[in-house]
């Protein structure tokens, strides 16, 4: 009954500013992101055969996930993003797809008047270039990433950034996004969140980080913001 309650009151915000996550969340990028992984690996005399495990670098910082997944020391990890970016920068960048369905989603949440911006720990250089490829620029007001020297990293750092620059107040806003990290950020900074389950995180993942909202697809989150 309490979550009826709560989720109730969700729905009757008026919602300004819409932050959107982008690996998982606007583009599946599990061919780019893993290949990298592969290519990095590699550079430390790992081979790897399944790149299906991989896919739990999706989304984290990839300091934290060398170190977690692979147990690099924080020199090693960043060697390892080095190499990373080496192949993303040139390949895998765009070997990644946009979700079905996601522009049209876009676009009707554009055409409501609602602002969009992506807040990202992906580098915001490699995010401009993402979006711009996938004709996606025009339906956003602003585009927030990490930077390259990692100083802004945390999913809680680049949200708080977005809202910054972007001059969005808290309350007015809702972040979107597939992992736990999107959501813990959310609540960082004092936003309500959405998490998304065509993605990369898992609904009790999400749940369990304490979003305040639920869309299986795309269309579910327009739907939900109409």
């Amino acid at each position: 009954m309490q979550r009826c309650v709560a989720y109730n009151s969700i729905m009757n915000m008026q919602f300004q500013a819409l932050l959107f996550d982008l690996d998982g969340t606007l583009t599946d990028p599990f061919e780019g992101i893993t290949d990298s992984i592969v290519y990095a690996l590699g550079k430390f005399g790992i081979a790897v055969k399944d790149k299906r495990p991989l896919a739990a670098f999706i989304g984290p910082p990839l300091v934290q996930s060398f170190c977690d997944y692979c147990g690099f020391s924080p020199d090693d990890a960043l060697k390892a993003v080095d190499y990373y970016r080496e192949y993303f920068a040139e390949k895998g960048i765009f070997e990644n797809a946009v979700y079905d369905g996601v522009i049209p989603m876009l676009e009707a949440l554009k055409a409501h008047r609602y602002r969009l911006y992506i807040a990202t720990s992906k580098p915001e250089v490699f995010a401009v270039r993402i979006v711009k490829h996938f004709g996606m620029a025009e339906l956003f007001d602003g585009v927030a990433g990490a930077t390259l020297d990692t100083t802004r990293n945390e999913k809680a750092d680049v949200i708080a950034y977005a809202l910054r620059t972007y001059a969005v107040t808290a309350d007015s806003a809702l972040m979107i996004g597939d992992r736990k990290h999107d959501i813990l950020g959310a609540k960082a900074n004092g936003l309500r969140s959405m998490g998304v389950l065509y993605g990369y995180g898992s609904e009790e993942e999400l749940r369990n980080a304490g979003a305040d909202m639920i869309a299986k697809s795309p269309q579910e989150i327009a739907e939900q913001l109409l």
